[in-house]
């Protein structure tokens, strides 16, 4: 392991992708997605188009060459579904299409905080399974790993991180770059998901797994075998500090990964993933995985507007905090029944969730940081409020 050493230059709106960490951290001026990002510029070198608006999904989910529901034909043992991500990122190092993949392992003393790490040998990626919470400066690695000889890299990513990688990718000097993205909404720090742990559970140390899920569920599962399944409605939100989720995971415009080459997520995946494939290395990717892989086409039910309208009214109410409901207890565990069968479902799920995150986007920097909506919101974030009446004004120019 590469070692990361001392604290990130102070920064507003920095989730620390590690840039700043960098022999240049003044690049975080025309690397970061929080300043003044250029998501079609970018979509464009990363892609070799931009999202084209007019065509189905591409305005929610971005450029895309498929949209899949997959899973692994024998999953991984471990994993945090089947295994996609972390079997791909094998597959790389096995055929050496790649020497190294940047990518997060637990801390040894904690496996819910992500640790950077560069992955040579293909044995070592199990390890790497699983999904952490925290902040973690991962492109602190680029200039070691390619001071190391390493030209031909895959890097595991969210958006944050990834956003900067493709804004400097023409600098770095690689000889080939495969991006696996996963998609991100909120983070907090590792401290704070421990807080969160501790209100689900009363032995939360012994909580190995959790994962959202598209049926409205949160799935635990424990050291000793059990699981346990949560509603979303009857999760303990009311009980978190409102600024348990930072503004820059509040204000994010990039839920879905824009830049990645595939992302290898849940929401359309109706209990398999979802793999957005973005352009010939992402479709490299697919092909690499060859039988291992199961694939079909998503599907989509329901209707979204409802949801994501209430999830705008709660949002202003809270007043820049957590979202409220303000639903009575005895009806939650009727509408809780009723969701995962008559709510929005697959795709139309997807789009549910980037269009709540488009509307949470604008309401808490127009709250927040009104200043810097002229640069940091793009253009089909505010095609995708238009709906809801959310639009520009005089202080949004």
């Amino acid at each position: 392991m590469i070692p990361i050493e001392g604290d990130p230059p102070p920064r507003s709106l920095c989730t620390d992708c590690g840039i700043s960490r960098t022999d240049d951290p003044k690049r975080c001026g025309r690397a970061c997605q929080f300043i003044a990002p250029d998501y079609p510029a970018l979509e464009a070198s990363a892609h070799g188009r931009a999202r084209d608006i007019a065509r189905t999904d591409e305005l929610h989910f971005g450029t895309f060459t498929r949209l899949l529901r997959a899973r692994l034909a024998t999953p991984k043992p471990g994993a945090q579904w089947t295994g996609i991500t972390t079997r791909t990122a094998e597959r790389l190092l096995e055929t050496g299409a790649v020497s190294g993949v940047l990518t997060m392992k637990p801390h040894p003393d904690d496996r819910w905080r992500p640790v950077p790490t560069l992955v040579t040998d293909p044995a070592d990626m199990a390890a790497c399974r699983g999904m952490r919470m925290g902040y973690a400066p991962l492109l602190a690695l680029l200039e070691p790993a390619i001071a190391a000889g390493h030209t031909r890299l895959a890097i595991i990513g969210i958006p944050c991180q990834v956003y900067a990688l493709r804004a400097l990718e023409a600098e770095l000097g690689l000889e080939r770059l495969y991006v696996i993205g996963t998609p991100c909404s909120d983070n907090t720090t590792t401290e704070n998901f421990h807080a969160f742990l501790e209100l689900l559970s009363d032995q939360p140390e012994t909580i190995s797994y959790l994962e959202f899920r598209a049926d409205y569920h949160v799935e635990l599962r424990f050291d000793d075998g059990r699981t346990q399944e949560i509603p979303f409605l009857k999760l303990p939100i009311s009980d978190l500090p409102s600024d348990f989720f930072p503004l820059t995971c509040r204000s994010c415009v990039d839920y879905t990964n824009a830049l990645a080459d595939i992302v290898v997520g849940y929401m359309g995946g109706q209990g398999d993933q979802w793999l957005i494939v973005r352009n010939e290395r992402g479709e490299e990717l697919i092909d690499l995985l060859g039988d291992e892989l199961i694939t079909q086409e998503p599907g989509s039910k329901g209707k979204r507007k409802g949801a994501v309208a209430g999830f705008i009214t709660n949002t202003e109410r809270a007043a820049g905090g957590l979202p409220l409901r303000k639903m009575p207890g005895w009806l939650r565990p009727i509408v809780g029944w009723l969701m995962p069968r008559i709510g929005p479902r697959g795709l139309e799920f997807a789009r549910t969730r980037v269009e709540m995150k488009a509307a949470e986007s604008v309401l808490h920097l127009r709250r927040e940081k009104s200043a810097r909506m002229k640069h940091m919101i793009p253009a089909h974030i505010w095609r995708l409020v238009a709906p809801y009446g959310l639009s520009k004004d005089d202080s949004d120019q």
